[in-house]
């Protein structure tokens, strides 16, 4: 499609002779998905489609208690220190965003009174300026007012660099300012082709000022309401124990009529996935239980018992083993894996590439995850106008000998190679759960057969994605040689998805470790392609850049994709639950609602 028959169509639409949803369907057809066409028709001056969710309750109130099960617990509420997803779900309970994204890619207002378009003169022509209006009538939990003066405070907060924020990418380079007490302006220091960033989705939930202000910067730790929320959310928080329980009751003044059904929400934490799984399909004591990342026979043989159903969003998730390009047993200025070394056996491009060559992606996606994920061997796989079709995986464990064995490291009487002193083996580090530890297997077994020496290590869920930043085993920390994980695509675009591997998101002692740059993964050229990225407003060369990050990424063997994983929630068979895969699965929380 050309850019005449792309402006045709907007033009169609503008007029009313082409629906919005049959223009969506026509971009997903030549590749592009619902979300990005949703922003272009914003850019074009067509405002967003507000989203009608089925919500049948006639009141607030009245549904009972909602349970939900986590099985890797929560350990923290501020939504600024969630690096984990759990921690964002659990934070969501409590505290919104100015607006999040449906399932179709529209973006849908929470705390905004509408969504920012040409239209409402909310998008500036140059894409340096976006203003937001907000909802009026929203109180804290407490009772305080919600106001631009809240808005104007995160983003404060956020971008300082002593607060150690994650959210920090998503602030630091605009500016906020009030221009009265219902209203924000947003400008960007150049061109923002995806203005909806900042103060939405999962890294745009909105604390309260009145009781954060003395916590900016290097106190930000402190403050008492990291683990007792007061937000705007439908809930308000009752009680919290870390890695276990949290409770919640329904919020008497929340902003939307008949909103919320539940009276109450408890979200249990701990065990595992399959155990989560069996609370929700076999025993039926539980409504949901989040991110079932279980064998798919085991997932259909529950669902027939007819107790509830599994859940399965597309997304842009990625499940991926991540080599370090650091040393982790060396200590550098009182810091571990620091930028300043090298790791002794990844450094040679040829462990890599061999590393590449001995993961079976066909055999974990057929015999592990089913229909709930696709081996990729791509970083970025979705939205589809972004998949490179640039690269490809193969299993061959002869060609990873021959590899391994021209570069000079050689098998010794015990089976294990080794070069220059230094034995083939390395850590290989996940969280406990099912499908984690038999892809590790499998990883191992070939590596083995390569004279490779693979230790397998496996840390509890709750601890693997802990927002404590003085432990030690989380992934974040990243003190092995190797760790495999799903990283999480939690919006519609792929700008803050790919800045994981920037070289000023590396994550280290001085930020804390909030630096979403984990591997310490570092390129010129990517580091430059992603700055034009950021700025550029034509559609198709941006896609391109971001397909040449990836590329850039996957040909370098430091990270290694294995599976592109959906969204997979188990339900009870009475709950109605509107989960999105472009936002956290309690986006919508509000609307949540079981049958009668």
């Amino acid at each position: 499609m050309n850019e005449r028959e792309l402006r045709d169509l907007i033009a169609d639409v503008k007029t009313g002779r082409l629906s919005r949803r049959a223009f969506v369907q026509r971009m997903i057809a030549v590749g592009l998905s619902a979300p990005i066409a949703g922003m272009m028709l914003s850019q074009s001056g067509v405002a967003m489609a507000a989203t009608a969710l089925p919500y049948k309750p006639a009141k607030a109130g009245g549904g009972g208690v909602l349970k939900l099960m986590y099985w890797q617990a929560v350990t923290l509420l501020n939504p600024h220190f969630a690096v984990g997803t759990k921690d964002q779900e659990g934070s969501r309970i409590f505290y919104e965003p100015l607006a999040g994204w449906d399932n179709d890619g529209n973006l849908v207002p929470i705390l905004a009174a509408e969504i920012p378009s040409k239209e409402n003169d909310g998008l500036a022509e140059d894409g340096r300026s976006v203003i937001w209006k907000l909802k009026r009538g929203v109180k804290w939990h407490d009772g305080m007012p919600f106001t631009s003066d809240d808005v104007v405070f995160n983003w404060e907060y956020a971008k300082t660099p002593e607060t150690a924020s994650v959210s920090i990418a998503s602030y630091k380079d605009i500016t906020v300012e009030k221009v009265d007490d219902f209203t924000v302006r947003l400008t960007f220091a150049k061109p923002t082709p995806f203005w909806a960033d900042a103060f939405v989705s999962a890294y745009g939930m909105i604390i309260p000022k009145h009781l954060f202000k003395d916590y900016v910067g290097a106190k930000s730790r402190e403050a008492p309401n990291n683990l007792k929320p007061v937000g705007t959310g439908p809930y308000m928080f009752v009680d919290f124990k870390p890695g276990d329980m949290l409770r919640a009751k329904i919020n008497p003044n929340y902003h939307v009529a008949n909103r919320p059904h539940f009276d109450e929400v408890e979200v249990k934490g701990g065990g595992d996935a399959v155990s989560a799984a069996r609370a929700v399909l076999q025993t039926g004591e539980y409504d949901y239980a989040w991110n079932m990342q279980v064998e798919d026979e085991i997932l259909l043989k529950m669902e027939a018992l007819g107790k509830g159903r599994i859940n399965i969003t597309p997304s842009g998730n990625v499940e991926f083993m991540q080599l370090n390009s650091t040393d982790p047993a060396v200590e550098v200025d009182g810091e571990r894996a620091s930028i300043k070394t090298k790791h002794p056996l990844f450094s040679d491009p040829a462990v890599r590439q061999a590393i590449n060559l001995l993961i079976d992606r066909v055999s974990i996606e057929k015999f592990i995850y089913g229909r709930t994920a696709l081996a990729t061997a791509n970083f970025l796989n979705n939205p589809p106008r972004f998949r490179s079709k640039n690269t490809k995986f193969e299993f061959n464990i002869e060609k990873a000998n021959q590899i391994l064995e021209a570069a000079g490291w050689k098998k010794g009487g015990d089976g294990i190679r080794a070069k220059d002193g230094k034995p083939l083996k390395f850590v290989f580090q996940t969280s406990i759960n099912a499908p984690r530890q038999k892809t590790q297997s499998i990883i191992k077994q070939a590596c083995q057969k390569a004279g490779i020496d693979v230790e397998l290590k496996s840390v509890v869920g709750s601890v693997f994605f802990s927002s404590d930043t003085a432990n030690p085993d989380t992934y974040p920390h990243f003190y092995c040689d190797a760790q495999m994980y799903n990283t999480t695509m939690p919006q519609a675009d792929p700008q803050f998805f790919m800045n994981q591997y920037v070289s000023s998101q590396v994550a280290n002692k001085e930020n804390k470790w909030q630096g979403r740059n984990v591997s310490r993964w570092q390129n010129k050229e990517y580091d430059e392609i992603y700055r034009q990225a950021e700025q550029e407003l034509d559609a198709v060369k941006r896609a391109a850049m971001f397909i040449k990050l990836n590329d850039l990424v996957v040909s370098d063997n430091y990270i290694q994709p294995i599976i592109s994983r959906t969204r997979v929630a188990a339900l009870g068979g009475k709950l109605t639950a509107h989960i999105s895969g472009w936002d956290n699965d309690l986006w919508q929380l509000a609307s949540w609602y079981r049958e009668a």
